[in-house]
């Protein structure tokens, strides 16, 4: 079933930055189950809203922030994708901090809540760096499910969140919060290997997580996006059907 939206920019203080989200939830003021989404590198992007677009018209209400805020104004509509965005884009990630995007997931959360009409039930959805920031939110916060896509830096330090330790030291908290993991990998990408995802793989089977890893065959980082050169429109549907079914089983 798919609900006919309605969606709005909004801006909050947190930690006395002005903070720009978007959010968009199906017509009515009946309760719904949240759904916070991790964008991209390049930050509140058209492409990240029409995640949240969709997402919400599966039934959730849905909401993503700008968590390169505290950097200034100039990222609250995304960055354009191109090689100077990138470097500047790194630049801002050295300046995320933990407690700081905690605050930011938080604020987006209670916003859901107090102005979206979401109820408590709470799910993440993360693609690339904001997959690294699901994985941390699912750390963290009062979750029940975590859709996870490529993302990069979990095992090794020195990266946007893991700093100073991998991310994925911090596995035993998503255990603790019993919050359920779906995970995408591409075969051929190009930020996480074999290596890595098997690493991923045993951290969380060691810590009890309840989790499921898909990796699709010859697909490559960024799979998920139509329009791109690494698009894989098989991986991407096949990726999104599970993301519905994950959503429909632990959020309802």
């Amino acid at each position: 079933m798919t609900y006919q939206i309605i969606s709005r920019q909004f801006d909050l203080q947190v930690d006395g930055s002005p903070m720009t989200g978007y959010l968009a939830r199906p017509e009515g003021t009946e309760p719904l189950p949240a759904v916070l989404v991790g964008a991209e590198l390049w930050g509140l992007t058209e492409d990240v809203r029409r995640i949240v677009d969709r997402v919400a018209a599966l039934g959730y209400v849905a909401v993503v922030v700008d968590v390169y805020h505290r950097s200034g104004p100039e990222t609250a509509e995304g960055l354009a994708e191109s090689a100077e965005n990138r470097e500047h884009a790194f630049e801002l990630l050295g300046e995320l901090t933990r407690d700081g995007v905690e605050a930011d997931c938080r604020a987006a959360i209670d916003y859901a809540r107090e102005q979206g009409g979401a109820a408590e039930q709470t799910g993440v959805l993360g693609f690339s760096l904001g997959g690294h920031l699901a994985y941390f939110a699912a750390t963290r916060l009062d979750l029940a499910a975590a859709a996870i896509f490529y993302p990069g830096w979990l095992t090794t330090p020195g990266t946007a969140l893991s700093r100073l330790e991998p991310l994925l030291a911090g596995t035993d908290g998503i255990a603790k919060g019993d919050v359920r993991l779906l995970m995408f990998f591409a075969e051929l990408d190009h930020v996480i290997d074999a290596e890595q995802r098997a690493q991923i793989g045993a951290g969380l089977t060691a810590a009890g997580v309840r989790h499921e890893l898909v990796v699709y065959p010859g697909a490559k980082h960024a799979f998920f996006f139509p329009g791109r050169e690494p698009y894989d429109e098989a991986a991407a549907q096949d990726s999104w059907q599970r993301v519905s079914a994950l959503f429909a089983a632990e959020l309802g």
